[in-house]
């Protein structure tokens, strides 16, 4: 059974930084893409970062470009979201998620998989 598991929310100051961590199991972590999802309050939820499996393209919607990385760690079967400079928008739930493929989607029609997500919460 597939599980993913995010952690490393929290309640912050805007201007900070976070990183958020996401554990995967349950199938073969290399074969597939990763992405980073969140929603807010009220709003769909909308991709913010995708990985390939073996880490070599990335990619980013405008509104985040710049302050998001995503990065991931295939000996440890992990996922990671950096994010700068964070702003009171940001806040949300984020949710990691397993790509269909081995090459990231832009939506969520291309992942299979979810966690349960980890709350980000932005002070302004």
């Amino acid at each position: 059974q597939v599980q993913l598991v995010e952690s490393g929310g929290g309640l912050v100051q805007a201007g900070d930084s976070l990183r958020l961590s996401c554990a995967a199991s349950g199938r073969t972590f290399t074969n597939y893409a990763m992405g980073w999802f969140r929603q807010a309050p009220g709003k769909e939820r909308e991709f913010v970062a995708g990985i390939s499996w073996n880490g070599a393209i990335t990619y980013y919607p405008d509104y985040v470009k710049g302050r998001f990385t995503i990065t991931r760690d295939n000996a440890k079967n992990m996922v990671y979201l950096q994010i700068n400079s964070l702003k009171a928008e940001d806040t949300a739930v984020y949710y990691c998620a397993s790509g269909r493929t081995a090459v990231h989607a832009k939506g969520p029609w291309g992942y299979d998989y979810w966690g349960q997500g980890t709350q980000v919460t932005v002070s302004s």
